[in-house]
């Protein structure tokens, strides 16, 4: 099988609820979504979802990027995916949304060949993926109904940004605490948004409202700040932004900087390398959890769904991005629905509706 041509279409879409974090507001989903034709009929899918606040990406460039990529990567077979990353890699030194985009669609095709789903092909370990839900910064009251709302539908774990102002978060924990009851679960997630003794100083005033971890508390950059919050405080800490690759994962456990490591296809590269980042890990004894961007559809979300059930090490999920959207430019996988389960499709590849 042969990569015959690579379609690449950017669509942008308002989410039904913008969300903020530490690092800004963001107010649409966007994508470059790509579908890779072969010369035996079969098609695979993927998308790019450039995150400009993690990332550094736009549209536009990823757009570009995935172009380029389609001069060199036609002819190679698909299921050759170190092949492919080898000539992605050739031509963009970063760009991970765009490799994402080629990697997820290289994938559909290998399970579609294999007429497998996904989730088998890559360890079969489960069908279903249980996420939490967010709740982006707002004042303690709106939080606190967003959060009602969210166990109304059935979550029974919340991840809580933070990091904008000691006593507002304070409040607002206090406000979804004592709103939602002691049986759900809390996840903190401050994006970066304090200096390491402040975030130590946070964490354990923050403590009280029993929290089951904090993801990136201080800057992505700042591995020895990390290390540094990781070993004095008592409540477990996840890295996202510091972690994009294999590379890095390899430098925060030997720098005993993290308990948790996130894993985002968007920016590393694709299920490829996410592989590597959870061996990784596991070989460390360091669970792992999946996430999405914002800024991603159902096809990312899908994709990085189907990891996490075939995977005993990833053991948490943060896949709600798909519930903020109106409409979705290939239809199945993920639903936009609201729910805390999500039920893998048995078709071939990613499951998405042709």
């Amino acid at each position: 099988m042969k990569i015959s041509k690579i379609k690449v279409t950017p669509k942008a879409v308002k989410l039904k609820d913008p969300i903020t974090i530490s690092l800004g507001r963001i107010d649409h989903s966007i994508s470059a979504i790509v579908k890779i034709e072969t010369d035996e009929g079969l098609v695979g899918y993927g998308e790019g979802s450039p995150g400009i606040l993690i990332t550094g990406e736009t549209l536009k460039g990823t757009t570009e990027c995935i172009e380029l990529f389609e001069k060199q990567l036609i002819g190679i077979d698909p299921l050759d995916i170190e092949k492919v990353h080898s000539v992605m890699n050739s031509i963009a030194a970063h760009a991970p949304s765009a490799k994402t985009a080629v990697d997820i669609a290289c994938y559909d095709l290998l399970g579609k060949k294999a007429d497998l789903p996904l989730y088998k092909l890559l360890g079969g370990f489960a069908s279903t993926v249980k996420t939490d839900m967010t709740i982006g910064l707002d004042t303690p009251e709106v939080m606190k109904d967003k959060a009602k709302l969210a166990i109304n539908q059935g979550f029974d774990t919340l991840k809580i940004k933070v990091g904008t102002g000691s006593d507002l978060d304070i409040a607002r924990l206090k406000a979804i605490r004592e709103a939602i009851g002691s049986q759900v679960k809390i996840r903190l997630d401050a994006n970066q948004g304090w200096k390491p003794k402040e975030a130590v100083n946070m964490i354990n005033r923050l403590s009280e409202y029993d929290i089951e971890l904090v993801e990136q508390p201080v800057a992505y950059h700042d591995i020895d700040g990390l290390a540094f919050v990781t070993k004095n405080v008592a409540t477990p800490i996840m890295s996202d932004e510091s972690c994009f690759n294999s590379k890095d994962a390899l430098r925060l456990i030997r720098a005993h900087a993290v308990d948790f490591v996130n894993i985002k296809l968007m920016k590393c590269g694709g299920i490829h390398e996410a592989i590597k980042i959870n061996s990784i890990c596991e070989a460390a004894g360091i669970e792992c959890m999946i996430g999405c961007m914002v800024e991603e559809t159902n096809i990312g979300v899908t994709a990085a769904a189907h990891l996490a059930a075939a995977t005993k090490n990833i053991t948490r999920a943060d896949l709600d991005a798909t519930f903020g959207l109106s409409e979705v430019a290939i239809p199945g996988g993920v639903p936009l629905e609201a729910t805390s389960m999500i039920q893998l499709s048995s078709q071939a590849g990613l499951g998405l509706d042709k």
